[in-house]
């Protein structure tokens, strides 16, 4: 490409991972980094659950499938190139009873056709073999479901960035941005940058940097708050590596599940209810302008109306410590509240279209100069360097 400045809007494991490949594949660029926080990782890298994804769940065919596949492949390469932590410790989906059998035969179909390696289908009996505290009437075991250490796998991608020549420009907060022929700009309070190109991989803001970029409103972000708690140390023998409900398809989050962390604990959740700010891991983290914007959003709007309910029973279950256990002692009758102390939340950014509906897939645009992603949540962490080969080799 004819093109020596590059930028990238985000410094979590995507935008960090594009920056990389570009350093890495196409010397002579400049490639900067910008990001409004003092680190890397700073949102939805540094707090998710650590699980590196096979592709049980996503349709075959679409990008989430196709990414995740090649995605965890490339991970766990370099996890091991780097001696970073990665551990297969392997991932049960539990039908509770027979209502959910059907749904599980269906994840079923899909990882086999996403070329999942090593399932296998177990019945009630057998699955106490791999998780011997965990009840249910059968289950899907994928044994190369692994969990992962994604702040340090986006510093170590980082590192490369500036090892390459690349700048990871922190406390940079893009507040405008604009085109002049082919050239873009970029502007924070105090600066402005040119660059010949622009990526812009904003997580939680992606939709607003997207907007100042000239992109369409939709999608545009909801955050959703997952709240976990934590098995105590002397209780996380009842987990030995990953056990996951089988989900409901009409709504996007997996629901209350145990993860195995690569420090040795435990964690259950997240359940999934309405941030009260962009970037409000805690309850009382409230920034009016951020619900305001969601109020307006008609999509939110028609998302609420559908899924009401559903979101009460997930803020009742949140609220209460014996509801959420409860919840978690279908899979693992053996918990009880004395065994949970609660632990970090998370902030997903789910993006939502105009009619109510919840983005699936990774959402990319392109307009001219400027390649915009506008829905990475699960498994973009696990996926983010193929995410990076995508965006570098097809759209730049």
């Amino acid at each position: 490409m004819a093109e020596t400045r590059v930028g990238v809007v985000g410094a979590g494991i995507v935008g960090l991972a594009i920056a990389r490949r570009l350093t890495l594949e196409r010397p002579g660029l400049e490639v900067t980094v910008l990001d409004k926080e003092d680190r890397v990782a700073a949102h939805q890298t540094g707090h998710n659950s650590g699980v590196a994804h096979a592709g049980l769940y996503y349709a075959p065919g679409s990008l989430k499938a196709t990414l995740c596949r090649r995605g965890i492949g490339m991970l766990k390469e370099f996890c091991t190139d780097r001696n970073l932590p990665y551990e297969e410790c392997g991932k049960l989906v539990v039908a509770r009873d027979a209502s959910e059998t059907a749904a599980l035969e269906e994840i079923e179909r899909r990882a086999a056709a996403n070329g999942v390696p090593g399932l296998r289908r177990l019945t009630g009996g057998e699955l106490t073999g791999i998780e011997p505290h965990a009840a249910g009437v059968a289950a899907l075991h994928s044994p190369t479901t692994a969990i992962v250490d994604f702040p340090a796998v986006a510093r170590a991608f980082a590192a490369d960035v500036a090892a390459g020549g690349g700048e990871v420009r922190l406390g940079f907060e893009v507040v405008r941005i604009g085109r002049a022929g082919d050239r873009v700009t970029v502007a924070s309070p105090h600066e402005e940058l040119t660059f010949d190109r622009l990526v812009v991989c904003a997580g939680l803001q992606s939709d607003r940097v997207a907007r100042l970029a000239g992109d369409s409103p939709a999608p545009a972000i909801v955050p959703f708050r997952g709240e976990y708690h934590r098995l105590v140390p002397s209780r996380t023998e009842l987990v030995r590596g990953l056990i996951y409900p089988v989900p409901d398809p009409r709504y996007p989050f997996l629901g209350v599940h145990f993860t195995r962390r690569v420090d040795g604990g435990v964690d259950i959740g997240p359940n999934a209810v309405l941030a009260l700010a962009r970037e409000g891991y805690r309850r009382r983290d409230v920034r009016p302008a951020d619900l305001w914007e969601a109020a307006r959003w008609p999509g939110f709007r028609r998302l609420a109306r559908r899924h009401w309910r559903t979101g009460a029973r997930e803020l009742y279950g949140s609220a209460v410590k014996r509801a959420f256990v409860a919840e978690a002692r279908r899979f693992v009758p053996e918990l009880t509240t004395a065994d949970v102390v609660p632990a970090p939340a998370g902030v997903r950014a789910q993006a939502v279209d105009p009619d109510g509906s919840l983005v699936d897939d990774f959402r990319i645009g392109r307009l001219g100069p400027i390649t915009t992603i506008r829905n990475a949540p699960s498994p973009a962490a696990t996926s983010s360097l193929a995410i990076a080969e995508h965006i570098v080799d097809r759209l730049l």
